[in-house]
């Protein structure tokens, strides 16, 4: 009879025979099977064929395979399946499974009751939208691997800190769900420091990746820092730092010296302006570095048509930057109404550029008439320049009292680039809490 040692020895040489059997099948295929060694394989090279077709038909191709192998030691019935399924349950669609797999090979080892589900039910009590849990997933596969009381729960935790509001954690995570896997002591705290360093108090950051969280991912050492200091280089004044960025928070990620380099030199070439006036007009609109020249000439050529003198229109685009990004019809039609209707001389428009940034129908002609049946004439800065109340309190008055310049990168309302229309002429809302002061006209983030 033979012994219980020799059905073991015998098993063992089956396994291995087997093993080298299926390895040979492998590299037929062009699949490198040197991870596999510390795998338990299947028994047999059918089972292990039954795996390689899944996942070809899935999409994977062979390369793919090869850059994740250890998929190989998943079962399809057990693994692979049951995984797949909870991913299109989630809203990841059927057609799309395959290049999740690729990107995220890992989750095929997943437990959906242990692992996944969990990761979901934390990504709603963030308050992400159920419809929106696979766009998320699909940007940032990576989650489902995290462990929840680690990296995602610390950085929810640190932004709220500030002032970030939680119902507004699930939109962020929508649209960058990236800052949930970084590391708060090393990644978003010192870019938050750097920020409040600048000038800008918490509030206003917490506003500003509330609107735009992506700003998290730009590198503090590699690009934040850099750009700083390129605006500074360029002749930006270190007490308008803030604004700048509250304005327009992607400064921080541009290739800021080649496109400040590129726009200072055509502001230099084509308008007439010089670098050191050049670098008032990024302080009023930030925007411009990224504002594409064709675009930049249309509303300056319009002006030009009009026998307005260059040093003239170089003068408004100084005092109004917005200028530069509104549409040609838009500028046409206030300008006809100005000559035709209003009858004032070109000097006007020249003073007060900012005519132009204020919607036609909801402010300039409707405010006209009120003028015009009082039988009072004034200047647009003084009809135009204020909110609806104020400019009832000045109807009612019984003299047109003297005129104060505020901030005129604001004056027109809110703006939206590129190739803009003014989106609103409401005065902007943010509280008269001291440290906020800086920024109440500012463009809205």
């Amino acid at each position: 009879m033979p012994s219980v040692t020799w059905g073991v020895v015998q098993g063992k040489k089956e396994k291995l025979v087997n093993r080298v059997i299926i390895c040979d099948y492998l590299k037929g295929l062009g699949i490198i099977p040197d991870e596999l060694e510390s795998l338990e394989l299947p028994s047999t090279v059918e089972v292990m064929k039954e795996r390689v077709e899944f996942l070809q038909r899935m999409g994977l191709t062979i390369d793919d395979i090869n850059e994740y192998p250890l998929m190989l030691g998943c079962s399809v019935r057990k693994n692979i399946i049951p995984v797949l399924g909870y991913l299109e349950k989630i809203g990841i669609s059927r057609s799309k499974l395959g290049e999740f797999v690729k990107s995220y090979p890992q989750v095929l080892h997943a437990s959906v009751v242990v692992e996944l589900q969990p990761v979901i039910k934390f990504l709603r009590g963030l308050d992400v939208d159920k419809l929106d849990i696979g766009y998320v997933l699909q940007k940032y596969p990576e989650l489902l691997g995290f462990k929840l009381e680690g990296t995602m729960s610390t950085s929810v935790a640190y932004l709220v800190s500030i002032g970030v509001s939680p119902r507004d954690i699930g939109p962020m995570v929508t649209q960058y769900p990236y800052f949930l896997g970084m590391r708060v002591g090393t990644m978003i705290k010192p870019l938050v420091d750097y920020l409040v360093s600048l000038g800008l108090p918490k509030k206003i950051v917490a506003r500003m990746l509330e609107k735009r969280p992506y700003v998290l991912g730009y590198d503090l050492q590699e690009t934040v820092k850099p750009n700083v200091d390129c605006l500074i280089s360029f002749g930006i004044r270190r007490e308008v730092l803030a604004s700048i960025v509250a304005q327009y928070p992607q400064i921080l990620g541009l290739p800021l010296k080649a496109k400040l380099s590129s726009q200072q030199y055509f502001f230099n070439l084509k308008l007439k302006i010089d670098p050191e006036r050049f670098a008032r007009v990024i302080e009023k609109m930030p925007q411009i570095v990224s504002l594409n020249q064709n675009v930049i000439m249309k509303p300056v050529q319009f002006l030009l048509e009009r026998a307005i003198p260059s040093e003239d229109v170089a003068m408004m685009v100084i005092k109004c930057p917005q200028l530069l990004a509104l549409r040609v019809p838009l500028m046409k039609n206030s300008y006809y109404f100005f000559k035709g209707e209003m009858g004032r001389p070109l000097k006007e428009l020249v003073e007060f550029p900012d005519y132009f940034t204020y919607s036609l129908e909801s402010r300039i002609k409707p405010r006209y008439e009120m003028l015009k049946s009082k039988g009072i004439r004034s200047s647009l800065n003084w009809f135009l320049n204020c909110s609806d109340k104020r400019f009832e309190e000045r109807l009612e008055g019984d003299y047109i009292e003297s005129e104060s310049l505020g901030p005129s990168f604001c004056m027109g309302g809110k703006l939206e680039l590129p190739g803009c229309e003014i989106l609103s002429d409401e005065e902007d809302k943010i509280d008269d809490d001291e440290d906020e002061v800086l920024f109440r006209r500012t463009v809205s983030l």
